[in-house]
């Protein structure tokens, strides 16, 4: 993907508009698995944040939620939502009982400016339509040395699916996904440092067509702009199970669909003020570079 344009050039904004307030309330298998792992990526981290926001946790995985917060059981959290149905279940899901008292805050709503050290962001990326704007929001967030843990699937994600697709004659399944290292220039651009990236393919196996489809409708939506424009008959799901058992099915009897999955980490680093003929420097910004200077001189 070329990161020259604001936008991923295969994923319509009406579509991710659509499925970003429709998506169910309701964390998938694979993002829970994902997090899992990613979890476990924090014991690499010799950081303990004061204070971290998990964005989007009912559908980034509830259960991954609660493995962060046992890594850094003394930290503050923040749970952002913007869906009002998917604010409710997380407040259910994840507020503290009123009987324990004392202990670390949970806050539901927007993050302040600065106010976290780290922040979480589990199978997110992929689904934006802008996604430069979602990481201007994640760098104000974070606090300065602050640092980015996030997941996303990959281009190699639904091959499978993408040339039985195109076998058919039928238009693109799913919109195209991402490369690491495109992200990795995003992150840098979006004045993130030192990113890392790595990836990992999982197959899934599915013993039926209609319950492959069944995952997929929970993973997300098509949001490519040549998806088929209109209502579907009521035999097209007949079609394409009966594609999906001519093209995918293997020889241990089962259907196969790879997803290639995304880990990120970047930090916050120091703000630097752009030296040229005239020069402008937010006032936070000048703040946060004064107290660096002398606390580097104390």
């Amino acid at each position: 993907m070329s990161t020259s344009s604001d936008r991923p050039p295969t994923i319509a904004p009406a579509a991710a508009a659509r499925w970003e307030a429709a998506a169910p309330a309701a964390s998938p298998w694979l993002h829970e698995e994902v997090g899992r792992r990613m979890a476990d990526r924090l014991q690499w981290i010799k950081r303990d944040p004061q204070a971290w926001a998990d964005w989007e946790p009912v559908r980034g995985g509830l259960r991954a939620h609660g493995l962060v917060r046992k890594q850094y059981p003394q930290a503050g959290v923040y749970v952002v939502e913007p869906q009002a149905d998917r604010m409710t279940m997380a407040r259910d899901q994840l507020a503290r009982p009123w009987w324990r008292l004392g202990g670390p805050r949970t806050d539901f709503g927007p993050v302040p400016a600065g106010s976290v050290q780290m922040l979480w962001a589990n199978m997110q990326l992929h689904m934006a339509a802008d996604p430069q704007v979602l990481l201007r929001q994640w760098h104000e967030a974070l606090a300065v040395d602050g640092f980015l843990m996030f997941s996303c699937l990959g281009p190699d994600t639904l091959r499978e699916l993408r040339a039985a697709y195109a076998a058919m004659g039928w238009p693109p399944p799913a919109h195209e996904f991402t490369d690491m290292h495109d992200w990795g220039d995003m992150l840098v651009q979006g004045c993130f440092a030192e990113p890392v990236m790595d990836m990992e393919r999982i197959r899934l196996s599915f013993d039926t067509p209609a319950r492959l489809l069944d995952e997929l409708r929970e993973l997300g939506a098509n949001l490519h702009p040549a998806r088929f424009p209109a209502l579907r008959g009521r035999g097209w799901t007949n079609r394409v199970e009966t594609a999906l058992d001519q093209h995918l099915r293997g020889a241990d009897g089962k259907l196969t669909l790879t997803f290639e999955v995304i880990y990120g980490h970047a930090l916050k680093p120091l703000p630097r003020a752009k030296v040229g003929e005239r020069s402008s420097v937010s006032l936070d910004d000048m703040r946060t570079m004064l107290q660096a200077d002398r606390s580097g001189r104390s």
